[in-house]
Formats: structure tokens, sequence, C-alpha cells
């Protein structure tokens, strides 16, 4: 490995991991005033490995060269390098940060065969697993998933779900995640099953709730696709109007019941149209309680 200088005409922009197309006006500002402090990674043929957002910034500033890292490694080696260029600095979709962190995963376990793997497990582990995996993490220092960890700051427990998640999903799941169909907590219940029940299953949990995914995946365990249909008919639906009001009518409990208890008190600009929210609410519930007959 060293460090040398390159035509920027030079440098090849081959590797599916390069991100060119952020806002670099920042970067741009700080190369302008204290110049490009860490040098671009490339391989011997001049592709960029690591440094995308820099190459970007000396481009738009009209650099024609720059400091580059050279390395000598092999095709895995260098995939990793341009992988954990994008874990540690830049922004990811969840979507691309679980499929990075598979393919990294894959690439650092083919390199260090001798390091602790992930667990890529599907079935729900027994106390006594669970306990014996803690033990096991606790003393884990070279897994990809602990490297990664101290990387990045993500936990191990993020980073080995995203990769269960790439790793495990079919290829109707992971469309599914990209069309925002499916969230990642009923990703988790699905990728219990094989690739092809997994297919089989997804219509019968859409728009389900988390408990309710859970409940068709454990039928479709225990009984088959079958079994899965017959318990997703058993679901009643809960309308999404419902379901975006369970969580603020929460808060808003707990706010009004603090109130009352701490007999807190507002005469501020705000308090006519606190009032009168409150106001609307107290009519719309009056009306509710009466549309579904509980009157008191």
């Amino acid at each position: 490995m060293h460090v040398t200088t390159a035509k920027l005409a030079e440098i090849k922009l081959t590797s599916q991991y390069l991100r060119l197309d952020t806002d670099v006006s920042a970067l741009k500002k700080s190369v302008e005033s204290v110049g490009l402090i860490h040098p671009v990674t490339v391989n011997q043929d001049r592709e960029l490995l690591a440094g995308a957002r820099r190459f970007q910034a000396v481009r738009e500033l009209g650099w024609e060269e720059l400091p580059v890292q050279v390395v000598d490694r092999d095709s895995l080696a260098q995939e990793l390098i341009s992988i954990d260029e994008n874990l540690v600095r830049s922004p990811l979709g969840p979507i691309e940060l679980e499929r990075y962190l598979n393919r990294g995963r894959e690439i650092y376990e083919a390199l260090h065969p001798d390091a602790n793997k992930v667990d890529l497990s599907a079935d729900e582990p027994t106390a006594e697993q669970k306990l014996e995996r803690r033990e096991q993490e606790a003393q884990d220092e070279d897994s990809f998933a602990a490297v990664t960890a101290q990387k990045t700051g993500l936990s191990k427990a993020v980073i080995q779900g995203a990769i269960k998640r790439d790793a495990l999903a079919s290829d109707e799941v992971k469309r599914a995640r990209s069309e925002g169909e499916l969230n990642a907590t009923a990703t988790n219940e699905v990728i219990k099953l094989d690739r092809e029940t997994q297919a089989k299953v997804l219509p019968l949990i859409a728009g389900k709730t988390a408990a309710e995914t859970r409940r068709i995946v454990a039928a479709a365990r225990a009984g088959g696709l079958d079994a899965a249909v017959e318990e997703s008919e058993q679901v009643v639906p809960l309308p999404r109007e419902y379901r975006e009001m369970l969580a603020p009518v929460k808060r808003v409990n707990k706010s009004i019941s603090r109130i009352l208890i701490e007999e807190l008190r507002y005469e501020g600009p705000q308090q006519r149209k606190i009032n009168n929210e409150l106001m609307t609410l107290k009519n719309n519930l009056v009306q509710y309680f009466r549309m579904v007959g509980i009157e008191k």
C-alpha cells in the first residue's frame, strides 16, 4: 500500500458501491479550506474503492489531480474496502444497509475462516439457547458483527438482525420491503419460513399488525400454508384510522392524567387553541361512543 498522485481522468468509477450523487457542498468548503486530508483509495488498475464523496467534491472543485492510496489486494478484499467505506461514512437506507452488511459478512467470513460466524438460524431459540448465545456474544470480538459494531457504532444485535433479513428473505420479500409494503418487524417474522413459503404468506400478512403477522407465521410453521390461511381468516382487520389513532390517544391520556394529578394550569397564548381542540375532541368522543353503542 502506498500513496501517490493520480489524474482524475485516470480514475475508474466501476464499483457498485460508489455513491456519487450525494450533497458534498460542506465537504467542498472543507477541502477548499484545508485541502484533502485523507486520500481516496484505488487499486492498481486505478479503480476507485473508497472515497467517492471526496472524489466528487474535488471533481466539482475543478481539480485535475488528487492524492490516492493504492492497495494491492485481491478482489474480495477490495470489495470489502468499498463496503466498509459506505458503512462508516455514507448514510444508507435500511434495505441498502442490510444488503451491504450481508455482503460484507460473506466476504469477511471468506477472508477470515477462523473468525466467529454470524448466526443465520431462523429458528426461535429456547431460553437456554438465548442465554448461551448471550454468553458467546459477550466474548465475541472477531466476528463481522463485532468488528463492524466497533467501526459504525451500531449494536451487534442491530447488525445481526439486518444481516439475517437480507440473507434469509426471498426475492419477493425483498421487493415488498423496497416498495414499503413490509417493515423490518414483519420481515423478522416472515424470514422464519423457507423462501418458497415466504412468497405465499405475503398476501396473508398484508396490512396486518406485528402481532397478527406473528400469529400467521407461527401457524405456517406449525401446520403449513393451509393453517396460515385459516389463521389469517380469523384475524379481524384493524382499519388504518384506528391503528394510527391508538398511540396518539395513549399519549394524550397520559398527558391529561398528569395535568389533573399535578393540577397543572396554563394561561399563556396557546390556551384558547388547546381548549378548542380539547372541546372538539370531547364532542367527537361523545359521538363516537354513541356510534358504537356505549353511552353513559
